[in-house]
């Protein structure tokens, strides 16, 4: 991989399984962006303590499962450093120094910071990790000299806190860090089984590579428009998490059909379903095959992390050796 080009930082927590919302979301804009840029994708593992602490046997396990997926979306090794979190200490080096540095008030006026707090009542979250991940998440993203960040538009206030942090640290001991600037991705809005977005904690997604009998079950059950009673009602395709799914699977020439069908009562729901898995089904087994193959191989799998690793680990250094110097540190 070229130095010349922009470098990109991204990570997922190790939450297990991901499903069509991560693919569409997040994983299908990575596949792409590996033509003309510089990638690291990681585990964060650490991140994921700061709201799960209190169970961390389900991790590791959980990691292996979400990079299977990232490979099998087409996340190549060859051309992307994929990596774990903790297992590049300068990460938390970097966050320690730049903790010295960032403003109490900065952290606390964070939107999840207090989203967080009020939604997520059957745990402590009054704790320095959690009030602190910001700095951590741009210590990921500057320690590799990050230049663009895939985000959406609601992430765009957490990563100017990042820029604002790097602001500081470059102020006080030069120009060492780039301020890393929003990529912004216009993820596809996708629906789960009922008709919420699609999330692990609501219980209504479908992963990657799901069985066709699965997969089929799920999707013929999906909650469609709720004001439509009858076949012969007219529907409205714009709050049917099935229509989300074909815009984001079929082809063109197929969503306009369903769309100007739906609302005209030419065809039913079924009918919309149907018409949906034909084009759903191959794909999932396309993915679960691929899936297949790499589980089926988990030492391939555990070199190319280790060797991401390794890549990561040595690209942290280079900077961070210039980081101590910056701050007269060594």
């Amino acid at each position: 991989m070229s130095s010349k080009r922009p470098i990109i930082v991204s990570g997922m927590r190790p939450t297990g399984r991901l499903h069509l919302g991560h693919l569409h979301g997040a994983l299908a804009n990575w596949v792409k962006l590996q033509d003309d840029n510089e990638c690291f994708y990681f585990s964060a593992d650490w991140h994921a303590l700061t709201t799960n602490y209190h169970d961390t046997s389900v991790i590791k396990q959980a990691e292996r499962e979400m990079f299977v997926d990232f490979i099998a979306a087409g996340i190549d090794p060859s051309r992307s450093t994929l990596f774990i979190q903790s297992r590049v200490k300068q990460h938390a080096e970097l966050n320690l120094l730049l903790g010295m540095i960032t403003p109490l008030g900065w952290l606390e006026r964070s939107p999840t910071y207090k989203e967080q707090r009020e939604n997520i009542t059957d745990r402590d979250l009054a704790l320095y990790g959690f009030l602190g991940y910001p700095v951590l998440m741009t210590a990921d993203i500057i320690l590799y000299k990050a230049t663009r960040v895939p985000v959406g538009v609601d992430q765009v206030p957490h990563l100017e806190l990042s820029r604002e942090i790097v602001r500081k640290f470059n102020f006080h001991y030069g120009e060492v860090f780039p301020e890393p600037q929003p990529l912004l991705t216009a993820a596809p809005k996708i629906l789960g089984t009922d008709g919420r977005k699609m999330s692990k904690s609501y219980g209504n997604t479908i992963d990657l590579g799901e069985s066709a009998e699965s997969t089929q079950k799920k999707i013929m059950g999906m909650v469609t428009d709720p004001a439509r009673k009858r076949r012969q009602d007219p529907g409205n395709p714009d709050v049917c998490g099935v229509f989300y799914l074909h815009k984001v699977t079929s082809d063109a020439e197929t969503v306009a059909w369903v769309d100007q069908n739906c609302r005209t009562a030419g065809i039913g729901c079924v009918d919309c379903k149907k018409k949906l898995l034909e084009r759903l089904l191959p794909q999932q087994e396309e993915m679960r095959a691929r899936r297949e193959a790499l589980l089926a191989k988990p030492k391939d799998l555990d070199d190319i992390v280790q060797l991401g690793n390794e890549k990561a680990r040595a690209a942290a250094e280079a900077n961070m050796v210039q980081v101590r110097a910056a701050m007269k540190l060594e």
